[in-house]
């Protein structure tokens, strides 16, 4: 299968033009949804054209047919691809992804290079993130910025009931014995086996807490805001706290104040005003 949706760009690109490059996750749960479900290809649409950067919207398979590293091997190959773009040499491209997009490597701006997602897609950002803390990106490119849109995070003690709670315990992956299923570093960002939160691999990071979310906890969100404050990360971190709205209303209600607020922060935290 293909680990490209899509590549969006807004048209008025003009000759020469560098534009940031955003490789966007879609929500789910993991088990649900793709690059294609209406509602998203709307929105990435939309976050091209308000963005005035290039999406990359990322098909990755989804559990339970395939198992959560699945998932992120799939992402974070898709991201490798992305990034191999960044090489002036042609040759080097072609030889490594055999889809290699010319375009793509004329217009996007690799010295601006973001990631984001809403719910699981915000779970893949920070796996993503993360494992760029230890593992190199190809060409040597850096993330910018992460956008952890109401990530889908769970943490014990706190979210041991509801919707996601149930979806994780039927696709968390086998762990070490002794350990439950809320101790998976893929799920709770807390957990005592989770590498420290300081090598997160990007410059920058934001993350959105919804304040009706009924899906996430406020409180798992803030703990984990907390947990980046104390790690010792260098990087810069801008939280946004939306009121009266819930789990990724942007998404279903793109036209709505709130949403259009949210975008007017991507687009400050993209183009760093």
């Amino acid at each position: 299968m293909s680990l490209l949706g899509s590549i969006f760009q807004k048209n008025t690109t003009t000759v020469n033009q560098k534009l940031p490059v955003l490789v966007y996750n879609h929500g789910g749960g993991l088990v649900i949804e793709s690059p294609f479900t209406n509602w998203t290809h709307r929105y990435v649409n939309l976050l091209a054209s308000q963005l005035n950067a290039i999406i990359i919207s990322v098909n990755y398979r989804l559990a339970p047919e395939n198992d959560v590293p699945t998932i992120y091997n799939d992402c974070w190959t898709a991201l490798q691809w992305v990034t191999s773009h960044a090489n002036k040499d042609d040759s080097v491209i072609t030889n490594t992804f055999t889809n290699y997009d010319p375009w793509l490597k004329t217009y996007g701006d690799f010295d601006k290079l973001f990631l984001g997602g809403d719910s699981a897609g915000g779970n893949i950002v920070f796996t993503m993130t993360m494992r760029a803390g230890k593992e190199s990106l190809n060409c040597g490119v850096g993330i910018c910025g992460s956008i952890l849109a109401f990530p889908y995070f769970l943490i014990e003690n706190i979210d041991q009931e509801g919707i996601p709670y149930k979806i994780w315990i039927n696709i968390c992956p086998s762990l070490e014995q002794g350990l439950s299923v809320m101790d998976s570093p893929m799920i709770n960002p807390l957990a005592k086996n989770v590498p420290s939160l300081s090598v997160l691999g990007c410059s920058r990071l934001l993350v959105c807490i919804a304040e009706k979310d009924e899906y996430i906890s406020g409180e798992t969100l803030i703990r984990f805001v907390e947990g980046v404050k104390k790690s010792g990360w260098n990087g810069e971190l801008k939280v946004i706290e939306l009121e009266e709205v819930g789990h990724s209303f942007q998404i279903y209600k793109p036209e709505c104040e709130k949403a259009k607020d949210m975008m007017m922060h991507y687009a400050s935290f993209i183009h760093n005003k």
